[in-house]
């Protein structure tokens, strides 16, 4: 008999899921914590953007820019 394949989490899927939770059924400790964790997130996410933007930067620099 097989095993039944892993279901595939699709990308972001958790994040849309997070984002449809209820809130109500949080307290005031769990919220904080909630958002902590959240503005880490985007605080790695903005890391990231930086990061991005500069190997783009460089790319350019080397190669000279994309015409538009």
């Amino acid at each position: 008999m097989e095993e039944p394949a892993e279901v595939r989490i699709g990308r972001g899927q958790r994040l849309t899921e997070a984002v449809r939770e209820d809130l109500e059924l949080y307290g005031v400790a769990e919220l904080e914590e909630r958002i902590e964790t959240l503005q880490g997130e985007i605080a790695r996410c903005q890391a990231q953007i930086e990061k991005k933007k500069a190997t783009r930067q460089a790319a350019d620099a080397l190669f000279g820019s994309p015409p538009d």
